[in-house]
């Protein structure tokens, strides 16, 4: 059984129109953030984003997401760790070729932050790895930027 983000040239961040992407042994991540105005309350210093995920397999075997772990940082210094199994309620298996796509949302104590985590997969076979997703920014468009 395997353990951990295997580093390669593509596991290297990327930033593409709104869309931040990482590859991990043939998984790809691609993170879209968005600020909600409509359900932030600055005034009360309580902001929330959306972020759509797309786990592409590029791999030749099928995938099942197993858990998740993300670093929520904002721009006061806290940093929020969540862990649990899945996502939004699933442990999707993904096949090659196929796409999986998911929406949630994370609320925030300042206009500005980070979050960063991994997906824990696992083969058919039993092997597990980890995937590794982007940092994206959680940037309030009315706020000062927080340097990531």
């Amino acid at each position: 059984m395997r353990s951990g983000i295997e580093n390669s040239a593509e596991t290297s961040p990327t930033r593409n129109a709104g869309l931040y992407c990482q590859t991990t042994r043939s998984i790809k991540i691609e993170v879209e953030p968005l600020y909600l105005a409509d359900q932030s309350e600055p005034d009360q210093g309580y902001y929330v984003w959306a972020y759509t995920v797309m786990i592409y397999n590029e791999s030749r075997e099928a995938i099942q997401l197993r858990t998740r772990h993300w670093q929520i940082s904002d721009s006061h210094g806290q940093v929020h760790e969540v862990k649990g199994t899945g996502v939004v309620g699933e442990q999707p298996v993904i096949l090659p070729g196929e796409v999986y796509e998911y929406t949630s949302g994370t609320p925030l104590a300042s206009p500005s932050g980070i979050m960063v985590g991994t997906y824990k997969m696992e083969t058919r076979g039993g092997a597990s790895f980890d995937v590794a997703v982007p940092p994206f920014p959680l940037d309030c468009p009315h706020a000062d930027r927080m340097v990531h």
